[in-house]
This record gives structure tokens, C-alpha cells and sequence, in this order.
């Protein structure tokens, strides 16, 4: 924290806890990146499953961690699911660890974790 900063809450500090611990993950990084590279800016579940060398429900399972933490959003199509980045949510998340002179910081707002959502398994 740089100097005349806020320090984070105990709340905040236990919501952005499970944020960073579904990052805490090399394949689910690896998905983000995927996802983030996308020059669609959206990338169906048929096109992460293979570079990541899982099997479709691990792949599933490292993406619900990812949407249940606010950084991905899921949309069904036929068969398949499309996943995109939820605007903002990466830049929020960096800037929620330094926020000079006030309580939130300037950033985008980071969507919150749904309630009842079990911490990611790190």
C-alpha cells in the first residue's frame, strides 16, 4: 500500500480472497489468457478443451470457478457455451490492491462473488 492509501476492509480482503484464489490456478489462468486473446472476444468451451489437454467436466469445472468469481461470463448456444471476460473485472481486480487516498478505488467495480459460491479448491 502506497502512502495516504486505505487499507482493505475485512470484507473486502474475504471477497477479493476468492477472487485471486480462482486465479491461483495455472490451467485456469491458461483459460483466461485463451479467453483474453480471443480476437472475437469471446471463446466457445469446443476451443479451450484442447490446448489444455483436460477432459471436458475438468475444463467445465475450472470455467464455473471462473464465473462464479465474476471474471467470466457464459452464454448458451445450441450445444455449445461461449465464454467472455466480464468488462473491467481484471483491471478492478488489480486495482482493488492499491487505492490511494480513498475506499474504493476508481476502477470499474468488481461484480461480487454469488452468495453461497464455494471458495475455489486451490
Amino acid at each position: 500500500m502506497g502512502p495516504g492509501g486505505v487499507p482493505l476492509t475485512e470484507a473486502e480482503a474475504a471477497g477479493l480472497s476468492a477472487k485471486f484464489k480462482a486465479l491461483a490456478d495455472p490451467k485456469r489462468l491458461t483459460i483466461l489468457s485463451i479467453v483474453a486473446a480471443s480476437a472475437a472476444g469471446e471463446t466457445c468451451v469446443c476451443d479451450i478443451q484442447e490446448p489444455l489437454e483436460l477432459s471436458q467436466p475438468t475444463v467445465s469445472h475450472h470455467l464455473k470457478i471462473l464465473v462464479d468469481a465474476g471474471l467470466l461470463t457464459r452464454e448458451k448456444r445450441g450445444v455449445w457455451a461461449y465464454y467472455s471476460l466480464v468488462p473491467g473485472a481484471l483491471e478492478a481486480l488489480a486495482a482493488s490492491l492499491v487505492r490511494p487516498g480513498g475506499r474504493p478505488s476508481a476502477g470499474p467495480s468488481l461484480p461480487a462473488a454469488p452468495a453461497g459460491a464455494a471458495p475455489a479448491p486451490g
